[in-house]
């Protein structure tokens, strides 16, 4: 496992650069997260592959830090809980658009969706119109960035879904970005069909955000995938070759 920063920026007084952050995060506090015996089996089964201690690590979380989870899951928002603490909150960003394709009956917004972990909150968006209740320290999609090129999204003003994600972070936060590898050269030619994308393709849509790359870790590398299969095939579902990103807004 490694982790390659590309020149952190410098922040503001009022914020500290992501790498300090990370130094200053507990890893005790990290592996109560992973360890708390309140999470289901099912979340346990996937650790080995998703290494959730690791990849915490390197989100550099504090408590009382919001995190935004657009297309949220369960699994990293139990974790986001307990590692932000009472003190601090989880956004669980429902698209609209994509609960209509995955036939999720969107909650209301403001429910609690997670028994015990009361700080996570739903919060409601069509994915053109991109808000929170308030700025976050790190936003997150994983394995879904991808879904915004294809057509059950409305079709998805990407750009401008990028730059409202910048404008609801704070000042040096980050935009964390996770998802299938595509062939290189490939664009946007398999986000509808092998649910993957051009690694490139991302790293030029935050460029035009205005946002800074500033990291990404070969956690969740895998040198056997062949980029070409269905991400989704269960011969390879959950160990498919994914990109970790990290973008910061300046």
């Amino acid at each position: 496992m490694s982790l390659v920063l590309t020149g952190w920026l410098t922040a503001p007084l009022h914020a500290t650069p992501v790498a300090s952050r990370a130094k200053q995060n507990s890893a005790a506090g990290i592996s109560a997260a992973v360890a708390d015996p309140s999470r289901p089996d099912t979340d346990r089964a996937k650790d080995a592959a998703r290494h959730p201690a690791a990849l915490l690590a390197l989100l550099g979380l504090r408590p009382g830090d919001t995190v935004a989870d657009i297309w949220p899951g369960e699994y990293w928002d139990r974790l986001f809980s307990d590692v932000v603490g009472p003190s601090g909150k989880v956004y669980a960003v429902h698209l609209i658009e994509g609960d209509k394709d995955d036939k999720i009956v969107t909650p209301p917004a403001g429910f609690r969706p997670l028994s015990g972990h009361a700080n996570v909150i739903t919060v409601i968006n069509p994915v053109n119109a991109i808000r929170l209740p308030t700025k976050a320290d790190v936003i997150w999609i994983r394995q879904n960035y991808h879904d915004l090129y294809d057509p059950f999204m409305g079709p998805a003003d990407v750009p401008a879904f990028n730059k409202a994600v910048f404008k609801a972070l704070k000042p040096g936060g980050r935009f964390v970005v996770i998802d299938h590898i595509a062939p290189a050269g490939s664009k946007i030619a398999a986000t509808d069909t092998t649910h993957r994308i051009d690694p490139d393709v991302v790293k030029s849509d935050m460029a035009a955000a205005g946002f800074r790359f500033v990291g990404q870790s070969d956690l969740l590398r895998n040198a056997d995938d062949p980029h070409t299969a269905y991400a989704l095939d269960p011969t390879i579902r959950g160990h498919t070759d994914q990109f970790v990103f990290i973008f910061q807004r300046p």
